[in-house]
Order: C-alpha cells, then structure tokens, then sequence
C-alpha cells in the first residue's frame, strides 16, 4: 500500500532527472562544450616587429630594438618568493615592491607574470642564470619601437600609445583590440594598418584551476610592413636645425610631384618618452601651453600676410584689371570706406612687378578693390585655399577663406570694401596653413598644376605614390604666371625687394615674403618661394609663429639653402 503511494512521486522525479539530462546533453550541449573548450585553451601571446619608417634613401628614421621583460612562472618548480628575493638584488628593488608587482599582474598559474619591463640586457643576463638554481624565471625578449634621431621628423612619424576609445570602437571591426599600441598622428597613425605586427603566440591547454595541461600548438606572430618615406633625411636635419628655437614650421617640397623632402614644426616632442610612460608624457605633453603634438605645417592656421599677394596679383591679372602698364602711387597710405589703410611704407609709383617686389600694399588694396571680394575668393579656392590638400597625413586643417556670399550665410552679416581692402593683402578673416602656402608657391614653379602633396613612397616595396600623385590643372594664362613669376624673382634680385639677401646665394630664388599682423603678441613671419628659378626643383615655405616680420623668415630660409648647397643637395644650373 505504502510503495504504491510513493511510486508516483518516484516516476515525476525520475522524469525530471530525464529532461535534466536531455536537456543539458542535447539542447544546451553545443553551447557548454564551447564554453568548456573556451575555459580550458588560452593563447600565450608573443609580439612581431613593427614595420620600420625609412627616408627617401632608405635610411632608417624609425626601428625596432630587442627589449626583455623579466617574468616569474609560479607553476613551474621552485618558490615564487625565494625567485623575487633573488630577483630584488639585480632589478636593483626590493622584495615588497617586485612582490606588489607579481601581485598586480598575476593572472593564471599557467600564465607567466611580468615582473619588470623593458630592463638592460646585463640584468636580462643575470636572471636568466638564476635559473641554474631557480626555473621558474623566464626571460622574454621583444622589439621595442627605437628612434636613432630621436625627435628628428617627430611631427611627420608620430608616436606610439595605447589604443584608446574613440580609435578603438572605429577599429575593432579591422581586428583591433583593447590594450593594442596603435600609432596617434603623422605615419604611425595613418599608416598604422601596415605598420602593426600580427600577434602570434603559444596555445595551450589548461585545467579547472588553471593549471598548464599540454600545449596545442604555436603560431608564429608577423613583423609589419615597412614604409619608405619622401623625406630626404639630409634635408629634414638642416630644417630641423634651422628651425631650432623658433616656434613654426619649415616645408620643403617637389613641385612637380608633390613629394615632401623636408617637413619641420617646432616646438616638437620625443616619441620614445610614450614608451613605458604612457598616460604621463602623453598629458604632459597635452598641459604643454606651447603645444609640441601639434604639426604647424598641416594643423596649424594662420593669417597669410602678404604671400597671397600672389592669389590677388593672379586675379587681377586675369581679370584685366591690371597689366604690365598699370601703375598706382603709394604715398605711404589710402583711404578706403572713410578709413586709413597703411603701407608699412611709402613706395611711390609702383607697377605690379615692383609691389610685388617691395610687398606694397597701398598697390593691393587698390588692385583688390578692382577685382572684388568674390574674384579674390574664385582665385583663393582655385590656388588650393579653403580645402585640406590632401596629404597622407592625419589631422590636417581647412583654412578658411571669407567672402560675402559666406558672411551673410553665416554671419547674417555685411561685407564693407575695408574687408576687401585687408583680404587683399591677406588679413582680415583668411586663414591658411604653412602646406596650402607651399602648394600654392608650387603653381608658380611648375607653371600651371596644383599638387596633391604626399609622404609615403611605398609599403614593404610596393610603390604607392602613383595613387598619391593626383595633380589640377589651374585654369590661369600662361602669361600670368610668367609674369609673377618675374615679380617674385624680384623680390630677391631688386636691391629694394624684400628678400634682397637671398641674392648672394649659388642658387637662384624666387618668392614672396609675409609680415601678418596678429592681435596678440609679435606678427607671424612668412616666406614662400621656389629654385632654381629656371627649372625650380624646390618649393620652400618658412613660417614663423611670432617670429616678428618676414625678414625673419628669409634669414632662415638662406640659411637651410646654404646648408642645402654646402651638402651638396641642390643642382645649381638654371
């Protein structure tokens, strides 16, 4: 009687017990047989080499050096602490803090915990004869990012830092991951795709408790890919010297195909102080009220000053509202819309090759009265202004260049003729970048093509600058630019002309200097400009932050083609 009543209660329970079964066997089995290969195999990983950075020559700017982390295997034989005892005296530590250490890092018992990072070779060499009586102290060795110059071409390379956010959410469908190094500006980041190592490493297999089992198996990681540079090493280092001290940028470029030779920034940074010290140096650097991260070449905008005395001149002439024959007095000053518009001073008669020469602005503002704010603007946009120019290089600004028809639509605001008056001669509301300047300059030297300037030649041997060298023609009169060309020209071979001290050089020069006023501190300091003025193979852009006027700019553009020629870098004939 008894049996029978608890007979029931058996079968339901019995029943239960079946589903159980099937359920975790059949149902749920495929996922808990991936969550329990999943527990049991873990990846050791080990580190490639990042691909190297070489100038146009095959120089190395940018390697690789062997490093070694010191690391302690607490599933191995011998004591964890009799090991970091050891350890102390060589790290030149003491116990507590290379047992803090083992602490904060230990994440398995089959996974061996760094101790020390980045330690000299002689210590690497010590610990690794502990191990005659110790065997639970692995010597790891990998590359570590090595810069032989230092901080030369800082700007051009950028540096290496952990990955962050905002790269990360955009990155981690091509493969990248939390705690990756990634490059932050210049090649490093935008090349960053190439450069980066495949990690490989070790698979094994552990038990419950984390423990090694066997392992499975070892993928060997991938160096990156090499990238050769424009950059011609030579030129960059007497840039960089040249530039010492001084806050700006220097640029150096082929104006035929866009190649950049030589870009300098000033203040700069040390990538190798990112290594080991990340989060630190990176905010330093961001506190820095100077701000040394920052490429004046491409980031940086400024008022043009009179370098785009060029842009007007173009127009103008272009226009007809100007030729060879027309000439306008300069008596140091002239009205416009009721107000004084100076000259920094007085020129008398001057024709457009003789005010482009001795940089006068009474000539401009009339001449840009003539052409109109608008035919400045159309000539602006068509010298490559307003636009980044697209270079392979991250970050790259604007500009801006103003006009009415953009006033009203953003401002809700009139334009007035003093406005053409300052745009004319480069103030007012225009800003450009030290590249957008030299880009223009190489219209003028290559008479006719606007360049997309670039940096990168090739990736592991492949030659990409075909895809790089994308050039416009302007739609400007072969007589205009000859014609500027000559005013230009002037500028250093007048007695008068502004540049008048790169005429001793053994290269002819031509270009346009810039003194642009600023409502704080000293004026900007500008020269842009081209040789050998026959058969140009260089476009050159100094610009100086504060640096007071644009003589400053010319005795630093004298001294980098002295240099340039006493290297033996320049071809003197034409």
């Amino acid at each position: 009687m008894r049996i029978n009543l608890i007979k029931p209660f058996v079968i339901i329970i019995f029943l239960f017990l079946v589903l159980g079964i099937f359920n975790l066997e059949i149902i749920q089995g495929a996922r808990y047989r991936r969550l329990s290969n999943k527990n049991c195999i873990r990846l050791i990983p080990q580190q490639g080499s990042r691909g190297r950075i070489l100038d146009r020559h095959g120089e190395v700017i940018v390697d690789n050096r062997l490093s070694y982390d010191a690391m302690v295997s607490s599933y191995a034989n011998g004591s964890v602490d009799k090991t970091l005892s050891s350890a102390a005296g060589i790290l030149d530590t003491n116990f507590k803090d290379l047992k803090d250490a083992f602490r904060r890092q230990y994440a398995a018992p089959f996974m061996p915990t760094t101790i020390a990072k980045n330690i000299e070779a002689k210590k690497a060499i010590a610990l690794e004869e502990l191990n005659q009586d110790l065997d639970n102290i692995i010597i790891r060795p990998y590359p570590l990012r090595h810069y032989p110059y230092a901080r030369l071409a800082c700007h051009v390379i950028g540096y290496l830092n952990e990955i962050d956010r905002w790269r990360l959410t955009r990155l981690v469908d091509y493969g990248y991951k939390t705690k990756d190094i990634v490059g932050f500006g210049g090649v490093e980041e935008k090349y960053d795709y190439y450069l980066r190592q495949e990690e490989g490493g070790l698979s094994v297999e552990v038990d419950h408790r984390g423990r090694l089992v066997s392992v499975l198996g070892f993928r060997p990681p991938a160096n990156g890919k090499d990238i050769q540079l424009t950059i011609d090493l030579k030129i960059q280092k007497i840039t960089e010297e040249a530039l010492r001290g001084r806050n700006g940028s220097v640029i150096l470029m082929d104006p035929d195909s866009g190649e950049i030779l030589a870009m300098a920034s000033n203040p700069n940074f040390s990538p190798a102080a990112f290594i080991n010290k990340t989060d630190a140096s990176f905010r330093n650097f961001l506190n820095n009220p100077d701000a040394p991260l920052i490429n004046r070449a491409i980031s940086g905008v400024y008022p043009a000053g009179s370098v785009f005395k060029v842009v007007v001149a173009a127009s103008a002439l272009e226009a007809g509202k100007v030729n060879s024959a027309t000439s306008f007095y300069c008596p140091g000053s002239t009205r416009v819309g009721g107000q004084e518009f100076a000259c920094w001073s007085t020129h008398h008669q001057q024709n457009l090759t003789e005010a482009i020469a001795n940089s006068c602005n009474v000539f401009f503002y009339k001449t840009g009265l003539l052409v109109g704010a608008q035919g400045i603007y159309d000539y602006a946009v068509k010298f490559g202004f307003s636009h980044p120019t697209g270079i392979d290089l991250p970050y790259e600004a604007s500009g801006f260049v103003p006009s009415p028809l953009l006033r009203k639509i953003q401002r809700f605001k009139k334009w007035f003729e003093g406005d053409t008056a300052n745009f004319a001669i480069g103030q007012g509301e225009l800003l450009v970048t030290p590249l957008q300047v030299a880009r223009m300059m190489a219209v003028l030297a290559n008479k006719g093509a606007l360049v997309t300037p670039y940096i990168a030649r090739s990736v592991d041997g492949k030659d990409i600058s075909g895809s790089r060298k994308k050039t416009i023609k302007v739609d400007i009169k072969e007589g205009t630019i000859s014609y500027i060309r000559q005013g230009l020209r002037s500028v250093v071979v007048d007695s008068s002309g502004t540049a008048n001290i790169l005429s001793s050089l053994p290269v002819s020069v031509a270009g346009k200097t810039g003194t642009a006023q600023v409502s704080r501190g000293q004026a900007h300091g500008w020269f842009a400009g081209f040789f050998p003025f026959k058969n140009p193979r260089f476009v050159i852009c100094v610009f100086l932050e504060h640096g007071g006027s644009g003589h400053a700019a010319v005795v630093v553009t004298k001294q980098i083609i002295e240099n340039m020629a006493t290297e033996g870098l320049i071809d003197s004939s034409g």
